[in-house]
């Protein structure tokens, strides 16, 4: 049995290629994955503590930020050799042009002490004193700084200040290497940037010949509670941890689209693995008759499986360490910041793939396997070149139907309740539902998507009809592989433009000023605001802010701008919010009984509430309170409350008579002066806010293609095998008059028909998941909807059918290279 199955697997070789390509291209994609991360990963472990090399020991901030005079009382600790502040934080560079450098810069303070200095100095040398710093080399050669020259850097502590510029360092693949400037200050310079009250740690170098068990217990009883004080060796820990988690993270997420690929081929493998065997029925039956067991036929099957698993999985971790290398040198390219060390192939991440490929194939054969057990000897003296048609069970059916409704029921109290979880257990439930149900439904859809072919090709159309529902099973299986692929790509399409519109009415709504102010990387430097107020060309300058006080969101908010954003007001007058006066938002109002007139406490001080008012869209992002629970206070009331509180948007209008290009100008006077600001209107923020969405999908859709792709090969795997089935059957037609263009056609209708079945239902089920999101969405607190991108979707749709006419050309190219005579004799 063992050569029969080997010299079987030889004459079927190439029945069984598109399967192997299947398996070939999801194990390529886990074995790229693994590799490249594994690769990421071990760079990540080889410059664990990179700025620590000279580092014994540190103490770290618990919570709140360590105080500059406890770095003074570490360094006066018996054994410490030297001892400085560090912290991390963003910045911003004024380039030689006079406007700011673009890319997200970092900036750390640098220890004055040579015994803990750990960068790569490439020219000159590290700050020694205040109003020094180095950059990185490839900022200094673009921008054309020179040693000893000024550099205006600014934060969030206030407008840019020169320093003097007197090295450059080498950063390149290291945490502090994120894609923009890197800055090192000297420790009471980088506190004035950041505007940071504190360091997050403290390095420190011991003596030579102090242990470092010793001077750890020295250092901690000097600094008391609200630190940790930690060793060499788990300051690398802490490095490691922090690296790698980020990298297990970024993992995970490219190993669920792989999964998404493998369950995709898993689909394709038993399709296949079930039409090569049913046109095996009459040799199977042969074994049967001479005496092979069931058993026998079953193992024979399935070590059929294993060789061909092997084969592909070998094949697909080669193809999987080729794209690690693309995926290398496109990160490289686009200059983005990963921890990269190359490329790692484990013999793990080798042996992994090898097990997957092969279980794969062998589980996604073995139920068919196991149904070519069922043939009977007599068979052999039947004609059974083709496969009977075997209709879906009523059990099948009803359970289809359960899970279905199931799916469906999931979706639509997913956005009555407000629960993620029930979003995605409908997608899943529907998805099955579709599978259990598609011997019904496949076929039902491919006759009505049909109908069109049939008016434009006549009689061709119709027997390409007839041949994709003459199996109902089979087609099902086509379409639902390729269900997976495109309803999760429609579903983030559909989200993605739902999500962009829902931010884009809230900036509408919630925004209707001319110009905006925003911070990159941080919040608002403190002083930026009050500049822009005491220009005299802008009449509204308003710096949005917030603070969570008691369970209450106190808001920052504009007598002039306020009101756009309202819906209704129940009671009040809004035009007397001012000093001491606040507006109360309508659930607040009834959850703590407020009415107008009423005063009450807010963050220790008295307030009246002078009008109580329904908002609409929901409280600034990220509210840690209940929806509605919020108050607007005036400006310069929250100034006093909170006067260290700081946002991340200033809104401006022009004063009255002032001319937009003036106000403008006015406005570039002042942000020039604050490297880590930005201006910009109202369609750019827009943009800003949807661009990382824009990204985002462009990310998962072309992971989720290679998904389709595989899905694709089983369209022209199953109209291949079709061919070969009816080989006899076509032989008759040509026959009988129908020209090769015909043939040609009628195969093109039956992969086109395939595809459009699978596509339909895949942006049918994707968009149910998107309108269920959505719903939860707009529940939580958000002005979101369902919003269907037709053209988006029209694209996946014409992208479907195109690729299954490409999958109809070799089918019909082998169904024609036959001559009709030999045709008709074959079995």
């Amino acid at each position: 049995m063992i050569r029969l199955t080997l010299r079987t697997m030889r004459a079927d070789a190439l029945r069984l290629l598109l399967s192997a390509l299947a398996v070939v291209l999801g194990v390529a994609f886990v074995a790229g994955t693994l590799i490249f991360t594994d690769g990421m990963k071990q760079g990540a472990y080889d410059r664990a503590g990179v700025f620590d090399r000279h580092t014994d020991l540190a103490v770290y901030a618990d919570r709140d930020p360590i105080p500059p005079a406890l770095v003074e009382k570490v360094r006066a600790v018996d054994g410490v050799r030297a001892a400085a502040g560090e912290l991390t934080g963003t910045a911003g560079v004024v380039g030689s042009d006079g406007r700011p450098v673009l890319g997200f810069a970092v900036l750390a303070a640098i220890p004055a002490e040579a015994a803990l200095q750990s960068y790569d100095v490439v020219a000159g040398r590290l700050p020694q004193r205040p109003g020094e710093l180095v950059l990185d080399a490839p900022t200094v050669a673009e921008e054309g700084f020179t040693l000893g020259g000024p550099v205006g850097v600014g934060g969030s502590g206030g407008s840019a200040r020169p320093y003097t510029l007197v090295g450059t360092v080498d950063v390149a693949g290291t945490s502090r290497d994120v894609g923009g400037p890197f800055i090192g200050l000297a420790g009471s310079d980088a506190l004035a940037v950041t505007a940071m009250q504190g360091y997050g740690r403290i390095m420190v170098a011991a003596e030579p010949g102090v242990p470092a068990a010793e001077l750890v217990d020295r250092v901690a009883a000097v600094t008391g509670p609200g630190v940790t004080v930690r060793d060499r060796q788990e300051i690398l820990d802490v490095a490691v941890d922090d690296a790698v988690h980020d990298l297990e993270q970024f993992n995970l997420g490219l190993l669920t689209f792989a999964a998404v690929a493998v369950v995709v081929a898993g689909f394709v493998i038993a399709n296949t693995f079930a039409i090569v065997l049913a046109q095996r029925t009459r040799r199977t039956a042969l074994l049967r008759l001479v005496g092979a067991t069931r058993g026998q036929v079953f193992r024979a099957t399935l070590l059929e499986a294993a060789v061909t698993g092997v084969a592909a999985s070998a094949l697909g971790v080669a193809a999987g360490t080729g794209l690690a290398v693309g995926m290398d040198a496109l990160m490289s390219a686009f200059d983005v910041p990963v921890s990269g060390g190359g490329l790692a192939v484990t013999a793990q991440a080798v042996l992994t793939c090898l097990l997957l490929g092969t279980a794969l194939t062998v589980g996604a054969a073995a139920v068919p396997a196991w149904q070519g057990t069922r043939v009977a000897p007599v068979a052999a003296l039947t004609d059974a070149a083709v496969q009977t048609t075997r209709r879906a069970g009523r059990v099948r059916l009803a359970a289809g139907a359960l899970v279905f409704g199931a799916g469906v029921a999931a979706l639509v109290a997913a956005g009555m309740v407000g629960q993620v979880p029930l979003v995605a257990a409908g997608g899943v439930f529907t998805f099955f539902g579709i599978v259990l149900f598609g011997p019904v439904l496949v076929p039902a859809l491919v006759r009505v998507l049909g109908v069109p072919a049939r008016l434009l090709l006549g009689a061709t159309a119709g027997l390409a009809v007839a041949n994709a529902v003459r199996n109902p099973r089979r087609i099902a299986a086509t379409a639902t592989a390729l269900v997976i692929g495109i309803g999760l790509v429609s579903a983030f399409v559909v989200g993605a433009r739902s999500v962009k519109t829902g931010i884009e009415r809230a900036v509408d709504q919630q925004i209707g000023v001319d110009f905006l102010v925003t911070g990159i990387g941080g919040d608002l430097p403190s002083t930026l605001a009050g500049e822009l107020a005491a220009r005299s060309e802008l009449g509204v300058v308003h710096e949005q802010r917030s603070r969570v006080t008691g369970g209450i969101e106190l808001r920052a908010a504009h007598p002039a701008l306020v009101g756009r954003t309202l819906s209704a007001v129940d009671a009040g007058d809004v035009g007397r919010l001012g000093p001491g006066r606040v507006l109360v938002h309508r659930e607040l109002a009834r959850a703590k009984g407020w009415a107008v007139g009423d005063t009450v406490t807010l963050a220790g001080r008295p307030f009246t509430v002078a009008a109580v008012v329904d908002a609409d869209g929901p409280a600034l992002a990220g509210s840690p309170v209940p929806v509605g629970h919020v108050v607007d206070v005036a400006d310069a009331d929250f100034a006093r409350l909170f006067p260290a509180e700081r946002g991340y948007l200033v809104e401006i209008e022009p004063a009255s008579g002032v001319s937009a290009e003036r106000a403008r100008e006015a406005v570039e006077s002042v942000v020039t002066r604050y490297p880590t600001v930005n201006l910009m209107d109202q369609a750019a923020y827009k943009k800003m806010l949807t661009g990382t969405i824009d990204m985002l999908l462009a990310f998962v859709t072309a992971l989720l293609g290679l998904a389709v792709v595989i899905a694709l090969v089983g369209v022209a795997n199953t109209l291949s095998l079709s061919v070969v089935e009816r080989t006899r059957e076509n032989a008759v037609l040509r026959a009988v008059g129908l020209t090769r263009g015909r043939m040609r056609a009628m195969l093109a209708v039956e992969a086109v028909l395939m595809a459009l079945v699978g596509a339909v239902l895949g942006v049918l089920l994707g968009t149910g998941v998107s309108a269920g999101a959505m719903a939860v969405f707009a529940r939580v607190g958000g002005d979101f909807t369902l919003v269907l991108p037709w053209g988006q979707l029209g694209l996946i749709l014409a992208v479907a059918v195109l690729a299954a006419l490409a999958a109809s050309v070799l089918p019909a190219r082998r169904a024609l290279a036959r001559p009709v005579v030999e045709s008709l004799g074959a079995e």
